[in-house]
């Protein structure tokens, strides 16, 4: 790059980034809409904006939508064996460990529970699975900044290991109304290597 920010001769411009990730698309089959409707309705305590009998909008927030479901009469559910290609998983942060755990017991309450909880380092995770079989995360920030958490995913820890450590999401609750100081919550311990789930 040229110091005006310009790229230099023979380099090709960095293309514009977009301002925001706006929303999710998910397609299902025509019998499992109004399951997949109702559990990201549940999921994210979200509201219907808009909905037809093949293609529904959800808001949680100051957005029209967020997420979208399309009833897709050309699709079929995915093959049992193995994971398939494709989007991994979508995430929603939480500002706090309390909201977090707020999350959980309220979800858990309406019989919809993580399938995997994680302390990633650079967040603190909760995985849920929706009806399809997508992957949904909700997570908090562990660091006060950004450039805290890209320093961290730099580390010979994050190297040796960039999955991160299980835990049990009712002794986490547990923690967090105890009053322990979400520092040491947020503090992923050290298990040596991992590069799997």
């Amino acid at each position: 790059m040229a110091a005006n920010g310009s790229a230099s001769v023979g380099q090709t411009p960095k293309p514009s980034s977009p301002v925001a990730l706006c929303h999710v698309v998910l397609r299902t089959t025509p019998d499992g809409y109004e399951n997949l409707v109702s559990f990201y309705l549940t999921l994210l305590g979200a509201k219907i904006t808009h909905k037809s009998h093949r293609l529904a909008f959800l808001s949680y927030d100051y957005e029209h939508h967020r997420l979208a479901v399309v009833a897709d009469p050309k699709s079929h559910k995915r093959k049992p064996e193995g994971p398939q290609v494709g989007l991994h998983h979508v995430a929603f942060g939480f500002e706090t460990l309390s909201d977090l755990a707020t999350a959980y017991e309220e979800r858990k309450a309406l019989g919809i529970v993580p399938v995997w909880c994680v302390n990633h380092g650079m967040s603190t995770s909760m995985y849920y699975e929706d009806p399809d079989g997508n992957e949904i995360e909700f997570q908090v920030d562990n660091y006060d900044t950004i450039q805290e958490a890209v320093d961290f995913m730099a580390s010979k820890d994050f190297e040796e290991n960039p999955v991160g450590v299980d835990f049990n999401a009712d002794e986490f609750v547990r923690r967090v109304r105890s009053g322990e100081d979400e520092k040491s919550i947020k503090a992923r311990p050290n298990i040596g290597k991992r590069d799997k789930k």
